[in-house]
């Protein structure tokens, strides 16, 4: 329970009860990294429900908000973040850290905001009504990819988030919840789809990147998030 609660704490908003954590705790909290995004998912779909009583584009926004508001734009701070890194760096790796330190957002990292928030929305309204129950499941999917980029790209920041968690996940950990997204598409089929696009984003954060930051975790959460969104809508098209 105690490491469940330091990953709700830090992956959402909820109020969470005061427990006794140490950095071993906070590292091993990435294998319930999905536990927590179930939650979040929860919250996102109860919201799109109610809102699609009045109307779709009201179901769509009020999960949008509801999505933002229990992550507290901790993963689209990260987008952000990564997107004015390689706006900025041009193929220099350290420029590319040094811009994704730097607290202020550049004009790279507003644009991927507006687009992302925009795709978000899009494709929320895109969804018919039966699909809000299962939608929980989209965020819950998302986070296994933490658990595939901390095992399989190396740290860029000694003392990061990426480094502090790099040795938490257990190939146990990281194949069970990916062979879960896997049994979860028999239900929907577009969760099958989640292990493709991590997988896709681990490459594509080796090559660019050369490995994994906190942002990098926070940006690759919310471009699977809006990759299996698109899954749901195209797999609604009739």
């Amino acid at each position: 329970m105690r490491t469940l609660i330091v990953a709700l704490g830090f992956l959402t908003r909820l109020p969470m009860p005061r427990v006794e954590a140490d950095k071993a705790d906070f590292a091993r909290a990435i294998r319930l990294y999905p536990v927590a995004g179930l939650v979040i998912g929860a919250i996102v779909a109860g919201a799109g429900w109610l809102g699609a009583r009045v109307d779709p584009w009201t179901g769509a926004l009020a999960a949008l908000v509801a999505w933002v508001w229990a992550t507290g734009a901790l993963h689209l701070d990260g987008l952000a973040d990564l997107s004015d890194g390689l706006g900025a760096a041009h193929g220099d790796r350290s420029r590319l850290l040094a811009v994704m330190a730097d607290p202020h957002i550049g004009s790279f990292g507003v644009t991927a905001l507006a687009l992302q928030l925009l795709a978000k929305l899009v494709l929320l309204h895109a969804l018919p009504a039966a699909t809000w129950p299962v939608l929980a499941l989209i965020p819950a999917a998302a986070r296994i990819g933490p658990l595939v980029w901390a095992r399989m790209l190396p740290p860029l920041r000694p003392g990061g988030l990426g480094a502090m968690v790099a040795s938490a996940v257990r190939p146990v950990d990281m194949i069970g919840w990916i062979i879960a997204a896997f049994a979860s598409g028999l239900l929907y089929p577009p969760l099958a789809v989640a292990p493709l696009v991590i997988v896709a984003l681990s490459l594509w954060f080796r090559h660019k990147l050369g490995g994994v930051t906190g942002d990098v975790h926070g940006a690759g959460i919310e471009l699977t998030e809006t990759a299996l969104l698109l899954a749901a809508a195209l797999y609604a098209l009739p």
